[in-house]
């Protein structure tokens, strides 16, 4: 993960863990110019994952893979979250932001009333490899100013725990370390966790939060279920649960993603999120216009 390690804490013991509700086998897609992804939480789901949307899982160590990026597109309604593990990826938007994320870093970008922009790998061998994670917005933030950050590896909170899990802090808290992002109405978690094998780790998560983990080393077990590498696992949501508990099965290292629901209606077509299908109308409109050029 990184040699930068913050203050060992105190483990948080979880009372009741969630289960698993089901894994699931990811879809695999090309988007952009052609890059080759693993599309995981896929637009069926969106209702039972509320406030996220979509996320992608990518990694390839050829180039042909990846090296045709995200030429310029559009966005309206969400935001999305885009994590490094390993290479480097330029981004430009019509707003006039421009920044560069690699090895570790996160950019976090909201999209808003509207913006176009591109992501393009800056590298032309090795490891290209993250993940892009769409976090919704409320009606009432959907038309706000776009805005982004690019976060790099260390700024990212991290800690350790005393059985030896790493953990990096991306959004929300965990065993009260505040990680880099917050985010008041739909209250994300964001967590990277390394595992060394047989390793347990517990982390709170509010009764009514949908949640889900990915696995991608290893081999994952919550609740007697393993959850194997390239799989997700969303948690059951139960009134009794204060959170979940993990262990490795061997040295592992996954993502734990968790939120507030909106509850409110979703209307997509493609990079655009609404709730309803006259604002979806407007949204190809206005970037039809040119009005995404802000």
């Amino acid at each position: 993960m990184t040699e930068h390690v913050a203050q060992q804490v105190q483990a948080y013991q979880v009372l009741q863990g969630r289960g698993v509700e089901r894994v699931i086998t990811g879809q695999f897609v090309t988007d952009g110019a052609g890059v080759k992804i693993n599309r995981v939480l896929t637009q069926n789901l969106q209702r039972r994952l509320d406030p996220f949307l979509m996320l992608d899982a990518f990694g390839s160590d050829k180039p042909g893979d990846y090296i045709a990026g995200f030429p310029e597109h559009p966005h309206r309604g969400f935001e999305t979250v885009s994590y490094m593990i390993k290479g480097s990826m330029r981004h430009r938007d019509s707003a006039g932001h421009e920044g560069l994320i690699s090895d570790g870093g996160v950019q976090w970008m909201t999209a808003g009333r509207g913006v176009a922009h591109s992501e393009m790998p800056e590298q032309t061998e090795g490891l290209m490899e993250g993940f892009q994670l769409w976090l919704n917005l409320a009606a009432k933030d959907k038309m706000t100013a776009p805005w982004y950050r690019d976060i790099p590896a260390g700024e990212i909170p991290r800690f350790s725990t005393a059985d030896g899990v790493t953990v990096q802090v991306i959004a929300g808290s965990s065993h009260g370390v505040q990680g880099a992002v917050q985010r008041a109405h739909t209250e994300p978690l964001y967590l990277d966790i390394e595992l060394p094998a047989n390793a347990t780790f517990e982390q709170p998560i509010p009764p009514g939060h949908n949640a889900f983990i990915y696995v991608f080393r290893g081999q994952a077990v919550v609740d007697e279920q393993n959850v194997p590498q390239a799989r997700m696992a969303i948690l059951a949501n139960s009134a009794d649960a204060d959170g979940v508990r993990i262990v490795a099965a061997q040295a592992t290292r996954l993502i734990l993603i968790a939120g507030r629901p909106l509850n409110e209606p979703i209307a997509q077509y493609g990079p655009f999120v609404m709730n309803t299908q006259d604002e979806i109308r407007q949204a190809v409109a206005d970037f039809q216009a040119g009005l995404f050029k802000a």
